[in-house]
């Protein structure tokens, strides 16, 4: 086997490891140039040596796989609506006109607290008058009525949301309708507050299948203590499946793929090993390992692109004489 050596020179900053770097990742970093040179051989391909210097010039960074608690999920997207049980519409049952409005669009009220007056239209002195309240606790939500307008038996006044608990309405696509059952849990995230987790249980799974999408809609009952979640809001949850309080795992950003196969870098005393994995579980951080690793073992989390380069070219970087 012929091997071609390329040495950094100072005068030639930028040498074929970064122009090898860039192409497969997009990225770079110059001071690898200075760091050493790259020994680039069409041979066999095995573990990468790195100095102290050098892991430092790629800023390499490790994590040690350990057991940790990681379920595995189901994510499904939806957006929040409000209970139909928590809502009431609220009308008149009189013919008259509206006198006096207590309460406006948004206000919160209490059960049993009035809302408006509406005189009779029969006759008296004065003439009889009717006073509407509210038939449950929560937030005016619409109110489409105002002063000194005339109104029939019927006539929606407003519309009153009780928001303490809602429901996020996810689609469940065919093939995974036997994965979920009523009462799993499920951690809901929404896009109006990407940071902050809400739980919830699964209420209901309807019974019908939409024939266009091939889902069905499922029921997610969550607290909404603060009034956060609001209807129509975008949501995706995480529907617990299974729990594992002992899961083998490593961070996410370990783990890589090419050519349909997973792997890692694993740190050894002297070298770099790719290792390939089987994946499990994985929530937003972690990612489950159910072959190959053992807890303890040291993994690259950043620097791992740089070093799947230098293992796809069968070679090394040696440190300057």
């Amino acid at each position: 086997m012929h091997t071609l050596t390329f040495v950094a020179r100072k005068s030639r900053p930028l040498q074929l490891l970064l122009v090898l770097v860039a192409l497969v990742f997009g990225r770079v970093h110059p001071a690898l140039a200075h760091g050493g040179e790259i020994a680039v051989g069409g041979g066999a391909r095995g573990p990468v040596v790195l100095t102290e210097q050098q892991q430092k010039a790629i800023d390499l960074k490790t994590a040690v796989a350990d057991l940790r608690a990681l379920d595995q999920i189901l994510n499904v997207n939806g957006e929040v609506q409000l209970l139909p049980q928590r809502q009431a519409a609220v009308s008149t049952r009189i013919s008259g006109q509206v006198k006096a409005l207590y309460v406006g669009l948004g206000d919160k009220v209490r059960a049993g607290q009035s809302l408006a007056k509406v005189e009779s239209r029969l006759s008296g002195n004065p003439p009889p008058s009717v006073v509407i309240t509210a038939p449950m606790a929560g937030i005016i939500d619409e109110s489409s009525v105002i002063l000194g307008q005339a109104v029939e038996p019927n006539t929606g006044l407003f519309h009153i949301s009780d928001r303490s608990r809602v429901i996020i309405a996810a689609r469940l696509y065919e093939e995974d309708l036997g994965k979920v059952r009523v009462g799993m849990e499920a951690r809901v995230r929404a896009l109006g507050y990407p940071q902050q987790a809400f739980t919830g249980k699964i209420t209901l799974i309807e019974p019908q299948l939409d024939p266009q999408t091939r889902t069905v809609k499922v029921w997610i009952e969550v607290a909404n203590p603060q009034d956060l979640l609001r209807p129509n809001m975008f949501a995706r949850a995480s529907i617990v499946l299974q729990l594992n309080a002992a899961a083998l795992a490593v961070p996410t950003s370990a783990v890589m793929e090419a050519n349909g196969e997973n792997f890692v870098f694993v740190r050894e005393p002297k070298q770099f090993r790719r290792v390939e994995v089987t994946l499990g579980a994985a929530d937003d951080s972690y990612t489950q390992i159910t072959s190959e690793l053992v807890p303890g073992d040291e993994v690259v989390t950043q620097g791992n692109r740089e070093l799947y380069t230098m293992w796809l070219t069968g070679g090394q970087l040696k440190e300057e004489d």
